[in-house]
């Protein structure tokens, strides 16, 4: 261990994303590896360290006590090295570069204004282009083609040399305006007695959800179908129509009662793509940190 000469440092970075997630699938699918080779790497640092590392629970991967020794000082030590292999903070200052990404206005509602803000201080003189969304598989095929750096979207697992890391998880709420003769008494019942407004890119009246009361012998009644979730709150403000919404799309002082949903509803998980190309580049790679999808680089 005192012979750096000798040792992958990409392991490292592997066995950090394996301490976070005590999971080998969700560490290979953070660090966009197979599940083989982060298996084949823990094999490589329970060698390198004398320890297990991450040990087999009655339902899950504990991290041993070595392991949990090990997670402060190498998150530490591989911030340092971040620092040192790439010294942005100069080029970015001075840097004069447009960074394209598709994303979709929920997402984009979501990410942005903090994006933003974070940008003009760190990179003032980068520009964030959002560009027109027609659909994952749209966006998915421009990022191929070169006309978009990142994507930020639900996604399916997708293979080199496209790559993605999971940037949250977001649930659903049951929204309204304040008073709305629902919200005092908010059961399944009372949801369903009132006229829904749903939003489809497609103009589609019908969701997941609409399967779900399905299998209950329930239905509900649409009252309005719009393209766009930055267009539910004033319709809301205005009328009796009750919307499901991610939680982060709520506008801060929007006047809406938000409720949890009376009956389960699946939620979703948002992913940031790019692709290979892409990966040195540090003002993309630096506009994805801010987003909290750092690229580990080609070497993954």
């Amino acid at each position: 261990m005192n012979d750096l000469r000798g040792i992958d440092l990409n392991l490292l970075v592997i066995l950090d994303a394996l301490l976070e997630e005590a999971h080998v699938t969700r560490a290979a699918r953070r660090l966009a590896l197979s599940q083989p080779a982060t298996s084949n790497a823990l094999q490589r640092l329970r060698a390198l360290f004398n320890d297990p590392l991450l040990e087999g629970g009655p339902r899950a991967l504990r991290l041993t006590p070595k392991a949990e020794a090990l997670r402060a000082p190498l998150r530490q030590a591989l911030a340092g090295l971040r620092g040192v292999l790439h010294q942005p903070a100069r080029e970015l200052a001075t840097a004069r570069q447009t960074v394209r990404i598709l994303l979709a206005d929920a997402p984009a509602a979501m990410l942005l204004p903090a994006l933003h803000a974070r940008l003009s201080v760190t990179a003032p003189g980068v520009m964030l282009a959002v560009l027109p969304w027609a659909g994952a598989e749209d966006a998915l095929a421009r990022l191929r083609r070169g006309e978009a750096e990142l994507i930020a979207s639900v996604l399916p697992p997708l293979a080199p040399p496209l790559r993605q890391r999971r940037l949250l998880e977001e649930h659903y709420v049951a929204a309204m305006r304040h008073g709305h003769p629902a919200a005092a008494d908010f059961t399944l019942a009372r949801w369903l007695a009132f006229p829904h407004l749903v939003v489809s890119g497609h103009g589609a009246s019908t969701t997941p959800l609409d399967a779900v009361l399905a299998a209950r012998s329930l239905s509900r009644r649409v009252g309005l179908v719009v393209p766009s979730f930055l267009m539910v709150p004033p319709l809301l403000e205005g009328s009796d129509l009750i919307a499901l919404l991610p939680s982060r799309c709520v506008p801060p002082g929007a006047a809406l009662a938000l409720r949890p949903p009376p009956l389960p509803v699946e939620g979703f998980a948002l992913d940031l793509a790019w692709h290979d190309r892409s990966a040195e580049d540090v003002v993309v790679r630096h506009v994805a940190d801010l987003l909290g999808g750092t690229l580990p680089g080609t070497a993954a």
